[in-house]
């Protein structure tokens, strides 16, 4: 980051003070509130920056609010109020008239809640020569200004160099969506690259889909659907696609051109359909009317995805080579597509390393051998979907919201801890969709169920101790069924001696003779969790008949983690079944993680063995849990030390950095930082928890929301795992991007980690 010229935005999160969290959670209850004014034109005016506007603002509020509120200085296109804002609109300017731009500045200056003003800047929007009634406004407002060029124009003439100049001058950071620009506004524009940061353009979370489904519900089964959509205009390049569509019907006849949206408002008001007609005009001629389809209309976000669900390849031919973003070729690349696009500064980046095709502008020929080439090879096609999908995880709104408070963290005072206490509603659909009647299945491609990977014992545990945490705090019919599945999954799983088969295929049939020992301990705690639970008695009664038939094979476990997850089990079926066995084996468990302590830490190396590898957090979790029973300070200060030993490893800059499994952490070796997985990361969340509970100190209370937020972009690459469309969560954190599979582990852990607060 530091190589280069300016600061391309990177997150990084200042440590929290004590205390901090639950300070914000008290203030945002009182209702007290800073605001971001964002200075743009907003729905329902109709243009790509009032939906950008949209969006964020819609973003920003479902991260930071009611902490940081986002409040919106509409820009009108008329002297008129005619447009019916919401009432996140505070202000209106009417863009040609000067006065309104000072008196509003004043204005805002005057509202103590306003803290920072957010310009989103289009040339075109505002008043002036090349939009200069802007620098009034600037001269005005004493509070502090950021502002995001949606454009940039290499080689601008004098007068608009001087109007960029004098906003770069008066505000504190200037945003942009991509690299390139950067570049331009140095080397044409003269300006110093420190204040720019490079944030991308922002895309809805939009789960892998195959498009046949789709394309059955807006009736366009059985057709090869091409895509383009926006506001129409002659800059779009659209007859470009049409002169190609008869090569490409001859060899594809049931090729389809969808041409989605309305015209520009401005350019109809200028010229009406003129361009409109002109497309029309060469279906006549190129007898294509079976082959084009218009949708006149502005799209809600709903039916844009619904298209491009459906749509087999995106283009997009615009004609501009100086545009420096797309929201409509962003969109196309969050949704997954194959996408064929013209040489802009935009596309130009971002089509790169395989993740789209770049054909030369009004490249008719060029089109038409693309198309072929896509549509003429599968696996090529995969690849490039899959490449541009993994690429877009970091422009999903909630990535973008994390970034914008970043930059605004450098130029106004905001709590560090805004937003970690925001946690997504509870829902379990993926948990749902991932669970036969056996039970659940274990891999998934993408959000879809991966049926040849069959069922574990290890996953069925995990969910049944995620299905009674919400059957306990909703009562709904659904969870208790999931609690039946996975119960009766273990209870088949059992062997005659107790002990549990792990691995079952798809037809029911077992893989093994035994399973493993983490298996085991995992099913103890599932059951010994489930057997003190408040879920109703029969449910309880064979879950205590499970673990009772298991726990006589305690003694034979060697292995840590099998050791602490039958802690785990032994300390949740006391609390309701508590007795001098349970007692007992619980001290001999403990005693031999004790035990393997001593032998293997040292001075520098405060850990149960001489690698650390997966559910760390479970070791020292488990020995306050034993010394909670047991009131055995051994416990406590080996627990204590590795706990310390672990944190310092995992809690970096205030964020969580998990041990990585691809390589893991050799005491005399590298220390692996990917492949970070949420089965970790869960179990720190839930160790620094049970902590907090039993030693009453806040700052593990803290950690657990450092380590939850993990989960929601606070990463070492800033991309969330939790799918908030799915409920699912990726499986792993890899150095460049998610891995974007959504299996069982990964679901049911992110389940269990966000059940764990306000239980």
């Amino acid at each position: 980051m530091q190589k280069k010229n300016h600061k391309k935005f990177k997150l990084f999160a200042s440590d929290l003070l004590k205390s901090e969290g639950r300070q914000l959670k008290k203030q945002e209850a009182a209702g007290k509130s800073s605001t971001v004014l964002y200075l743009a034109t907003y729905p329902p005016r109709e243009c790509g920056i009032a939906t950008f506007t949209r969006d964020l603002t819609s973003a920003m509020d479902r991260k930071f609010s009611p902490a940081l509120e986002a409040k919106i200085l509409a820009i009108n296109d008329n002297g008129s109020s005619i447009y019916n804002y919401s009432k996140k609109v505070q202000f209106q300017i009417n863009e040609t008239d000067l006065e309104d731009y000072i008196n509003t500045a004043k204005e805002i200056d005057r509202d103590d809640s306003i803290k920072l003003v957010n310009i989103e800047h289009e040339f075109g929007i505002f008043g002036g020569i090349s939009g200069d009634y802007l620098i009034a406004f600037l001269e005005t407002i004493k509070k502090p200004v950021v502002v995001t060029f949606h454009s940039v124009i290499p080689k601008p003439e004098e007068r608009l160099k001087r109007v960029v100049r004098a906003i770069f001058d008066r505000c504190s950071a200037v945003i942009v969506m991509a690299e390139t620009a950067i570049k331009v506004f140095v080397e044409d524009y003269g300006l110093s690259p420190e204040k720019f940061y490079v944030i991308p353009h922002g895309v809805p979370t939009i789960p892998p889909y195959q498009s046949e489904g789709m394309k059955n519900k807006l009736g366009l089964s059985g057709r090869i659907v091409l895509s383009t959509f926006g506001l129409i205009n002659s800059g779009k390049g659209i007859e470009y696609v049409i002169k190609a569509l008869p090569k490409i019907k001859s060899k594809y006849p049931n090729i389809l051109y969808l041409v989605i949206g309305e015209t520009h408002p401005r350019i109809r008001k200028e010229e009406g359909e003129k361009y409109r007609n002109k497309l029309l005009a060469l279906l006549k001629k190129f007898d294509l009317a079976d082959n084009v389809k218009f949708y006149n209309k502005y799209l809600t976000l709903r039916e844009i995805i619904d298209y491009l669900k459906a749509t087999d390849i995106y283009i997009y031919p615009a004609l501009d080579p100086n545009q420096i973003t797309s929201g409509t070729l962003a969109y196309a690349l969050s949704a997954g597509k194959a996408v064929i696009g013209t040489p802009s500064l935009y596309a130009k980046e971002v089509l790169t390393e395989g993740r789209g095709f770049l054909v030369n502008f009004k490249d008719v020929s060029g089109i038409i051998k693309t198309v072929d080439l896509i549509l003429s090879d599968s696996k090529l096609k995969n690849q490039i979907e899959t490449n541009a999908y993994a690429y877009s995880r970091k422009m999903t709104w909630p990535n973008v919201a994390i970034s914008h408070l970043e930059v605004f963290k450098k130029i106004i005072k905001i709590s560090s801890g805004v937003g970690l206490y925001k946690f997504p509603e509870i829902k379990i659909s993926h948990l749902l969709n991932s669970t036969d009647e056996v039970g659940i299945i274990q891999h998934a491609k993408h959000s879809v169920n991966d049926r040849r990977s069959g069922y574990t014992t290890d996953d069925n545990a995990r969910a049944l101790i995620a299905a009674t945490m919400y059957q306990k705090r909703f009562r709904d019919p659904e969870s208790l069924k999931l609690v039946n599945t996975y119960l009766s999954f273990l209870y088949h799983a059992q062997r005659k001696d107790g002990r549990f088969h792990n691995f079952m295929d798809y037809n029911r049939k077992f893989l093994d003779s035994i399973g493993s020992e983490d298996c085991f301990g995992r099913a103890l705690w599932a059951t010994g969790y489930v057997s003190s639970s408040s879920i109703y008695e029969n449910v309880r009664m064979t879950a205590k008949f499970i673990f009772d038939n298991a726990v006589k094979n305690i003694y034979r476990l060697k292995s840590p983690r099998a050791f602490a997850f039958s802690i785990l089990g032994l300390y949740y079926y006391s609390q309701k079944f508590s007795s001098q066995d349970i007692l007992r084996r619980t001290r001999k468990m403990a005693d031999r993680l004790v035990s393997l302590y001593k032998e293997q830490s040292t001075k520098d190396w405060k850990w149960f063995e001489k690698e650390i590898t997966y559910s760390n957090g479970r070791l020292p979790e488990a020995l306050f849990l034993a010394y909670e029973l047991t009131k055995n300070k051994k416990y406590l200060e080996a627990a204590r030390e590795s706990l310390d030993f672990l944190t310092n490893l995992v809690i970096l800059g205030g964020r969580l950095v998990l041990i990585g499994h691809n390589g893991w952490y050799n005491y005399k070796g590298k220390r692996a930082y990917f492949d970070q997985q949420p089965v970790d990361a869960a179990s720190m969340v839930q160790t620094f928890l049970t902590v907090h509970r039993i030693t009453k100190k806040e700052e593990y209370y803290d950690k657990a929301v450092i380590s939850f937020n993990w989960f929601l972009g606070q990463n070492s690459i800033d991309q969330p795992l939790y799918d908030e469309i799915t409920g699912g969560c990726f499986d792993g954190l890899l150095p460049n991007c998610v891995n974007l599979n959504q299996g069982a582990e990964s679901t049911i852990c992110y389940l269990l980690a966000r059940m764990s607060f306000d239980r």
